[in-house]
């Protein structure tokens, strides 16, 4: 069993200390302070809490999840790396370079005691800025009922008899300020007889003009191993995510900035800008980090088959979406 315990808390700050095997975490009103083997790292600590709510909303997701362009996880689907540098060359080279691996229910349940301790009132990691309060400043209070989200996963389509809701003002989902222009009409469905509860239609604009949270991929329907997740996006994605399998974007509305780096050495690689219609192919070598100056609707096209878990491990899993 991996050593996860929580240390007495600061009495300046208020805030507790916690530690992951040979990592320690702490924080004070401004910083986050990661102590490892070979030193200490420290990051902003809006910019930790909110890399920190979608590692843990996704369930350290498909591959990587770099907080940024030195500390991240890596889920090995069952356990999870957690690392300082090891994807960045200037550290592997001048050997600052750390990970430890861990238990997936175990590390995440001490992320989940962190995030928990160091949210203080008024401010939702989950939300775009001019939606949450400050993380900065002594401890006060929490805000347990912001980071309890949990994503909407859909069976089949969202709004089918047991399946997911459908977001509305009955929900309590309110329209975004960004998007008091989207149509709220849903679609007239006429099935035939006996086909009532397989024939399904509904206004994904209006659902999404709802959301709540930001760059949170929602799964809104699933064919087979297909799994749609759009989301919306506004400000900056707080991880460069790399992916462990190829992921497709399709921009819906307005316009991203994606920063395309090297996955291993987090050298750049792009620049590119998705508008309104445009669609591109995320191959699995690298990390990617958006930037939505406006809240925009991105619709990400995920491979959930059961079968690329193994193709990964053994390194047959294609890199790129299409060869020449």
């Amino acid at each position: 069993m991996t050593n996860l315990n929580v240390a007495v808390s600061n009495e300046q700050t208020g805030y507790q200390n916690f530690s992951a095997g040979s990592f320690t975490f702490r924080r004070d009103e401004y910083f986050a302070y990661v102590d490892y083997p070979d030193g200490e790292y420290v990051m902003p600590i809006d910019d930790f809490l909110k890399a920190l709510m979608r590692d843990i909303a996704w369930g350290f997701f498909y591959g990587t999840v770099n907080f940024d362009s030195v500390f991240g996880t890596i889920n090995h689907y069952g356990n999870v790396d957690l690392f300082i540098g090891t994807q960045n060359e200037e550290y592997v080279n001048n050997g600052k370079d750390f990970m430890e691996n861990f238990p997936s229910e175990e590390l995440m349940e001490i992320f989940k005691a962190i995030l928990s301790d160091w949210t203080i009132e008024g401010f939702d990691p989950f939300a775009a800025p001019q939606e949450t309060g400050t993380a900065w400043g002594p401890k006060n209070g929490n805000n347990d009922e912001a980071i309890s989200r949990t994503r909407q996963v859909a069976q089949r389509m969202i709004g089918m008899p047991g399946d997911t809701e459908i977001r509305s003002d009955e929900t309590g989902y309110t329209v975004n300020r960004h998007f008091k222009d989207v149509d709220q009409s849903n679609p007239v469905v006429e099935a035939e007889p006996g086909f009532e509860d397989q024939i399904h239609g509904f206004n994904l604009w209006a659902h999404l003009s709802r959301s709540d949270v930001t760059w949170n991929p929602s799964i809104v329907s699933i064919c087979k191993q297909s799994l749609l997740c759009p989301t919306t996006e506004e400000y900056i994605l707080p991880v460069e995510h790399g992916n462990d399998r190829v992921e497709w974007f399709i921009q819906c509305s307005d316009e991203i900035v994606w920063e395309i780096k090297d996955g291993k050495s987090s050298k750049p690689r792009a620049s590119l800008i998705m508008r309104a219609g445009d669609v591109a192919c995320m191959p699995a070598d690298i990390r990617h980090q958006g930037f939505s100056p406006k809240r925009s609707m991105l619709i990400v096209w995920e491979n959930g088959s059961p079968e690329i878990m193994e193709k990964i491990k053994n390194g047959t899993v294609p890199r790129v979406g299409v060869e020449f």
